[in-house]
């Protein structure tokens, strides 16, 4: 087997000299230093205005590929920016790489976001309902169906056990979550939409007033379940916020807990696995997915208050 190489400074800053020649660089080369992301493609910042990612796999390659006309899909339907590609190709032997413009902002990582900000969530969760879902599958998004929410109840409960022992989670909050409720929040038929499936923190676009200002990283789409991208939506701003966008998106409240609770049994499996080395995923943040996703919700905050009259 061919060893995939390391991408290292000097290899990405001779790709990009020829990616950008014609003065776009100085003639000492241009500015390239790693991001500190996440995710399973090398990111690298290029001076003040660029990204290149680099595939270090053919099945992420064939993701990134796509992503580009994928991109150009999504443009006109979410309401916010979607990064614009410069240059594409192959970086090392049958590897993928893109080159695409950088949207101003941090991350929901580094900026709270506003009201405003959560209509600009909605936005976004609007318009990808309406990309055509045909038009997707043929540039190559695969269809992918609904997970078991009671499979996930299931092994959240032997997870948060574990939590326990360590002193992180009390399991006694999963136990709202019942077999009958996950009957009723399991997905309906005929609701396939296409879904970011990766609307974690990171990949938001955020100015420093709270709006929403693009989505990074497509390659991660799918058509399938709505209640995905809104457990996203959880762990990168809070369920709160992430439910009033979904509900200023349409969306009823069967997919809006389906998706609270998909993320919130997630992020006990995830901490979970972390701690005990079996998740890549940084125990920090990790914990910060948690607290984000198990925020009450409004009808929950209604429900507590009832019972502390009705013990009061």
């Amino acid at each position: 087997m061919t060893q995939v190489p390391t991408p290292t400074a000097d290899i990405v800053r001779r790709l990009v000299r020829s990616l950008l020649a014609g003065g776009a660089v100085g003639t000492g080369g241009p500015d390239v230093r790693p991001a500190d992301v996440g995710g399973e493609h090398s990111t690298w910042w290029v001076g003040s205005r660029h990204v290149l990612r680099l595939a270090p796999d053919r099945e992420t390659s064939a993701r990134l590929r796509r992503e580009p006309r994928l991109r150009d899909l999504v443009r006109p339907h979410v309401g916010v920016a979607v990064p614009a590609g410069v240059a594409h190709g192959e970086w090392a032997d049958g590897l993928a790489y893109t080159l695409d413009t950088r949207l101003p902002g941090g991350s929901a990582e580094e900026h709270d976001v506003s009201a405003v900000g959560e209509a600009d969530l909605a936005a976004l969760l609007t318009g990808l309902r309406e990309v055509p879902v045909r038009q997707a599958e043929t540039l190559g998004v695969p269809r992918v169906g609904p997970r078991s929410l009671e499979a996930l109840r299931r092994a959240a409960e032997g997870a948060a056990e574990r939590l326990a022992a360590a002193d992180e989670f009390d399991p006694a909050r999963l136990h709202q979550l019942t077999p009958s409720a996950t009957a009723q929040l399991a997905a309906q038929a005929g609701t396939a939409v296409l879904v970011h499936h990766d609307l974690k923190g990171e990949h938001l676009v955020v100015s420093p007033d709270g709006r929403v200002r693009g989505v990074l990283d497509w390659t991660h789409a799918v058509v399938g379940d709505p209640a995905e991208d809104i457990a996203g939506l959880a762990l990168a701003v809070g369920s709160p916020a992430a439910v009033r966008a979904a509900t200023l998106a349409g969306y009823a409240a069967r997919p809006c807990l389906r998706g609270l609770w998909l993320a919130r049994c997630d992020t006990v499996v995830r901490l979970a696995g972390s701690l005990a080395g079996r998740d890549a995923g940084p125990p920090p943040l990790l914990r910060v997915q948690l607290r984000r996703a198990w925020e009450a919700i409004l009808l929950e905050r209604v429900t507590e208050l009832r019972e502390e009259d009705e013990e009061g």
